[in-house]
């Protein structure tokens, strides 16, 4: 099976309801495209959530290990690492609330999207989440 993306007006709405987002792979540096991005995001008044064993705080916020150690409701996991980590944190966010599942810009997995898809989420794919929330969003 291969991947395909929601329509726009389902990240649209996505985008218009979700208030958390969760970033796999969140980088401390403010030079480092996760770190940029979620800077943005969270001035669009999103609650970001860094998820990197790495670090203790991004951006104001305490970081966790991983997804299932986040103790409150995540509406969106935003994906910052190689393809070849996505069946892993896929495994990860099954055993979540959540159901969307974000990869950014440049990262695809058919695994990934095939385990997830089977467990009701929604899986986007290669779009920037910021540069989709400037498009449909942000008038």
């Amino acid at each position: 099976m291969s991947w395909e993306n929601p329509t726009r007006e389902t990240i649209k709405e996505i985008l218009e309801t979700a208030k958390t987002i969760a970033v796999v792979g969140l980088s401390d540096n403010p030079r480092r495209t996760s770190y940029q991005i979620s800077k943005i995001m969270q001035e669009e008044g999103y609650r970001v959530i860094p998820v990197n064993p790495t670090v203790d705080e991004v951006l104001g916020e305490k970081a966790y290990p991983s997804i299932t150690d986040i103790p409150e409701k995540v509406d969106i996991i935003n994906v910052f690492r190689r393809p070849e980590f996505l069946p892993g944190i896929a495994k990860e966010a099954a055993k979540t609330d959540c159901r969307v599942f974000w990869a950014q810009q440049g990262i695809v997995n058919e695994e990934a999207y095939d385990y997830l898809t089977e467990r009701d989420f929604t899986v986007i794919m290669d779009m920037c989440i910021k540069v989709l929330h400037a498009v449909l969003v942000r008038k």
